[in-house]
């Protein structure tokens, strides 16, 4: 065996350090450099972004002369005038010194409970703050988010902003009394999620109206909507798509608020919610919707939605539930086209970002599981979910060749899945039905 000489052996460590250097300076750049929504190695193929960069502003609406539940007494609704702030991302026109870099902030924590105080902190995403919108290309279709229960409007940026990028207006909604930071009891948000979005949707189309002197005018095409909301922005969606709650939702409704029926007007057969189904509406996305298990959806309410749809949820959601939860909205919304992707031992959080770095310390383990999906990947998730959401609006709002990227065999384990990177495709389902005759 040759003797190393000290020289030699001082190389070879040499060579050690410099490589150990290398690959921790590498892991720290792609830690420090990745932003929510970015593609992974592994990512399907249309979870890319698109050929547009992306402008992102902040509006605010108020909805005058609302019914204002937390403070109805005995059967007698008060009103009040009902404040919305929303974050709309659309295609730019950015100038050569302008960066597609944003910073959101954002709260941990439950307002008014103090075993979850509020604390600040801000992530990045990849978006340029009050860009001009791009122009001459006509008008992009527009899609309004909404969050769960608690959320805010940007609870999903990996996805709002991708969707830009690819040609369409986003607006997502800070639900008023259903987010981090202004959390109120639970009617509020059963009462207002469906009539929210269809606000929005009016305001914007208004905004988006020539001469509106709006960033907005000519840019968004309201006409072509679809609509995408996660738990109860699921629960919203669907309802403001054409599902109507069931007389048992009523009746719980009633009840919480002490004698309130003004969730009524959002019922199947009520002749104010058949008023309200608008043509404009042409696809829904719904991640982990929430009611099945409560009774808030019955046969005849779930008829009413008739757009296609597209259903995410996992297998073991123990929030909105699956078999008699989730995958039951699905079998019984017949009169639709409609799709359910499951994420295989999964739970409930399968539609937010990652669980972002200030939520790892011991004492945020409550904000950390808000975000996370114990068995599976929450990056993986949200590159998946741009794949699925970009095929099916693509054909939905754009008529996209993107039908082989839906059309897979149910089980993604039997055969991996067309624009999946070789043995990705794994512990997935999607399943697929079109309206009854």
């Amino acid at each position: 065996m040759k003797k190393i000489t000290p020289q030699q052996l001082k190389t070879a460590v040499l060579m050690l350090l410099v490589l150990f250097v290398f690959k921790t300076t590498l892991q720290a750049q792609y830690s420090d450099s990745y932003i929510f929504g970015d593609a992974l190695p592994d990512a399907p193929e249309l979870s890319a972004r698109g050929e547009y960069k992306v402008g992102v502003r902040t509006l605010e609406f108020v909805n005058k002369g609302q019914v204002d539940v937390l403070k109805s007494k005995a059967g007698v609704d008060a009103i009040y005038d009902r404040p919305l702030k929303v974050e709309v991302w659309y295609p730019a026109n950015l100038a050569e010194d302008e960066k597609e870099i944003v910073a959101y902030d954002q709260v941990f924590g439950v307002s008014n409970d103090p075993k979850r105080p509020l604390i600040p902190f801000q992530f990045s995403g990849r978006a340029a703050r009050d860009a001009k919108p791009k122009t001459g290309v006509g008008a992009f279709p527009l899609i309004v988010v909404s969050h769960g229960y608690l959320g805010s409007r940007l609870l999903m940026t990996y996805l709002t902003e991708n969707l830009a990028s690819k040609g369409y207006v986003v607006v997502a909604i800070d639900h008023t009394e259903s987010t981090y930071r202004d959390a109120s009891p639970f009617q509020s948000t059963l009462f207002n999620r469906g009539k929210d979005i269809l606000f929005t949707l009016n305001q914007i189309a208004e905004l988006a109206k020539p001469k509106s002197k709006s960033f907005l005018d000519g840019l968004a095409d309201a006409n072509n909507t679809a609509l995408i909301g996660y738990s109860m922005g699921g629960y919203g969606v669907l309802n403001a798509a054409g599902a109507g709650y069931s007389q048992q939702a009523a009746t719980l409704f009633t009840t919480m608020t002490g004698g309130s029926k003004a969730i009524e007007v959002r019922t199947a057969g009520n002749p104010e919610f058949i008023a309200s189904q608008d043509e404009r509406i042409k696809a829904v996305v719904a991640f982990a919707p929430w009611g099945m298990q409560r009774g808030v959806w019955d046969a005849e309410g779930l008829k009413g939605l008739k757009v296609p749809t597209f259903f995410v949820a996992g297998s073991q959601d123990d929030i909105s539930g699956y078999e008699d939860g989730i995958k039951a909205i699905y079998k019984g919304t017949v009169n639709s086209e409609r799709y359910l992707l499951t994420y295989m031992n999964a739970r409930h959080n399968v539609a937010p970002n990652p669980p972002p770095a200030e939520s790892y310390k011991p004492e945020r383990a409550r904000d950390y599981a808000h975000y996370s999906e114990p068995a599976w990947n929450e990056r993986h998730i949200n590159n998946i979910n741009q794949h699925f959401v970009t095929a099916f609006l693509g054909i939905q709002l754009k008529h996209q060749d993107f039908g082989k990227y839906l059309l897979l065999q149910p089980n993604s384990n039997e055969k991996n899945w067309t624009g999946f990177p070789p043995r990705s495709s794994v512990g997935l389902e999607l399943l697929h039905e079109v309206p009854a005759k």
